[in-house]
């Protein structure tokens, strides 16, 4: 059990009042008194001239009967102030971990954080071993913001807990304070309760991680990265600092990589057992950044180490079938599937919905239509109906049924809040997909006319528009989303490289692209814009500069395109092939890319 799981009712305090879990009045009545009693009654149960077997008596007195009796009856007749001083006289009388919590629930009923707050204190000064006391009193400073407070508390909690759960208390610490809004005080409290943790060698990497991710919140993050380096200094072979790692290099670290390459080295290297959740966390990452032949790599040695887990044999098969490797995506999809349905629980549940629309893609990579539809009509979840009928649509487009398909969307229930806003953009993609981009621009502007706040749809009816070869208008909408939302880096991004890529008006392209980078300096595809216009403007040395690093960081086919026209243009060109042929195997029909050959009139 963790050690730092939120107390509901510290919690509701700032939100809403507990309900108690006790019902009735007599219930409740009952229920403290028979905890009240507990202790004594066990021992008595236990002491050598027991009565009967299996019975005890209570050694509830009657002063105390009636003290819990009067408590209750005061709480529920409205009169919650004297019922909680009985209640919380009664708790330290007979040292009842029962009683405290009742007399807190009752102070947080009634919204009185001070109450509470002494009532956890007292818990906790009374009963000094008991873990429950302190994540109360801990949850409880937190709502009343007194953070400053809480840096012995989380000590102590840290201390007494057990050897083998230590470090997975640590590692809850910052979901812990993660409502506090002031991150460099709590940053201050956590790091003076860690301290001896630090220096310890059975738990300072888990500390240390703790601390970065702390300092990460408060967006300290050259801090986050030297903790996350000390950590793993402390123990290469413990996960957390390797989870800080991936966390960092998702927000486009690229220093922190080599720390999760050593930590994989190091796992492999040890002889025991061997946690899978970085290597897996780590392939998600290699997948979103496209580095799909790393994550491929990754996923084999998962998969084989760890035959059981079914989480990697669903990624692998994503791997599979976006390279058309589809016998071996099937075998890892029916993998997957067989221990997903052993397993039973909800994340695999939803994992199912995934792999039976991969199958679903499969049979219509194979023009198997019919099987196709099969595996959709396995979809029974609600949530997931949407996806499963938007590859039907695309079935139905497959067959020339285009007109069928949107259809089938349109009239798709809308069962919850956002499905009107999904149907539409579904229908706008599937528009897109098949090439008509007129009437993808028509039905982003209908969903556009619809939720006139979204940015994003507002960028999508852009981008439709520059398909549509309606340049006018895609500008239009895109200085209008720049007056609606002046940090909308997207925007900025787009119209710069449409100027940059029409060549011209290249000096407002090249202000427009340095504003994008002002707003997201770590957006490989940005930084691929500063490069084109570099390179237009016929700063070559520079654009093959940007373009390196803009590659090493996400390697995309768009990129490699542009990479390898810079490098070919300087007479690279060994280079620029190997470029381009890497771009290919990213995604062999993007137009960018295919259209750069075309022009270079290179077979790669």
């Amino acid at each position: 059990m963790n050690t730092l799981r939120r107390a509901d009712q510290a919690d509701s305090l700032s939100e809403k009042p507990v309900r108690s879990k006790v019902g009735r009045p007599l219930a409740a009545v009952i229920s403290l008194l028979l905890s009240a009693t507990s202790l004594q009654a066990q021992t008595a149960a236990q002491a050598p001239d027991a009565v009967t077997p299996g019975f005890s008596n209570s050694a509830l007195t009657a002063p105390l009967f009636y003290q819990l009796l009067l408590g209750e009856l005061n709480v529920r007749g409205g009169d919650a102030g004297a019922g909680y001083s009985l209640l919380l006289d009664a708790a330290r009388k007979q040292r009842d971990p029962a009683l405290f919590r009742r007399a807190v629930e009752v102070a947080l009923q009634n919204r009185s954080g001070e109450a509470a707050l002494s009532a956890a204190r007292a818990w906790s000064t009374d009963l000094p071993q008991d873990a429950e006391a302190d994540r109360y009193l801990l949850q409880i400073l937190l709502a009343l913001n007194r953070v400053g407070e809480t840096a012995p508390v989380l000590r102590a909690i840290v201390e007494r807990s057990a050897a083998t759960e230590r470090n997975n208390t640590l590692n809850a610490i910052p979901q812990t304070y993660a409502r506090v809004p002031d991150k460099a005080a709590a940053l201050k409290v956590v790091r003076e309760a860690l301290t001896d943790s630090l220096s310890k060698s059975d738990r300072a990497a888990a500390a240390w991680t703790t601390i970065g991710r702390m300092q990460l919140a408060a967006e300290q993050v050259e801090p986050a990265l030297a903790s996350m380096r000390q950590g793993h200094a402390a123990d290469p072979a413990s996960p957390f600092p390797a989870l800080l790692a991936l966390e960092l290099f998702e927000r486009g670290q690229a220093d922190a990589e080599a720390v999760i390459l050593r930590h994989l080295n190091a796992a492999e290297a040890s002889t025991g057992p061997r946690e899978p959740s970085v290597a897996l966390t780590y392939s998600r990452v290699l997948l979103d950044l496209q580095r799909s032949a790393e994550a491929r790599t990754q996923l084999d040695a998962l998969t084989a180490r760890h035959p059981d887990i079914p989480e990697p044999w669903l990624l692998l098969a994503t791997l599979q079938v976006q390279s058309d490797a589809l016998p071996a995506a099937t075998r890892s999809l029916q993998t997957y599937m067989t221990l997903a349905r052993q397993s039973g629980n909800e994340r695999t549940a939803r994992g199912l919905t995934q792999a039976y629309l991969l199958m679903a893609q499969i049979a219509e990579k194979q023009q198997d239509f019919p099987a196709a539809n099969a595996w959709l009509d396995r979809i029974e979840n609600a949530d997931d109906i949407m996806a499963a009928q938007m590859r039907r649509a695309s079935l139905l487009a497959r067959q020339g049924q285009l007109e069928q398909a949107r259809a089938l969307l349109r009239n798709q229930p809308e069962r919850r809040e956002g499905d009107a806003r999904l149907k539409l953009v579904a229908e706008a993609q599937l528009l897109r997909d098949f090439k008509q981009f007129q009437a993808s621009f028509d039905v982003y502007g209908e969903a556009v006319k619809r939720f006139p706040d979204d940015a994003d749809l507002l960028y999508e009816q852009a981008m439709m528009a520059e398909k549509a070869d309606r340049l006018p208008d895609m500008e239009r909408l895109l200085r209008q989303l720049i007056a609606a939302k002046p940090d909308y880096h997207h925007a900025y991004n787009a119209l710069g490289y449409s100027l940059a890529d029409r060549n011209i008006r290249l000096p407002e392209a090249k202000q427009l692209i340095e504003k994008a980078v002002s707003l997201a300096p770590n957006d490989a595809y940005i930084q691929d814009s500063l490069a084109w216009v570099e390179y237009r403007l016929g700063n070559n040395a520079r654009a093959l500069e940007i373009l390196q690093a803009a590659y090493a960081k996400r390697p995309d086919a768009e990129i490699a395109a542009h990479l390898g026209e810079v490098l070919w243009v300087k007479g690279q060109r060994e280079q620029a092939l190997k470029i381009w042929r890497e771009g290919l195997l990213l995604a062999s029909d993007n137009e960018t890319l295919q259209s750069t050959l075309k022009r270079f009139q290179v077979t790669p």
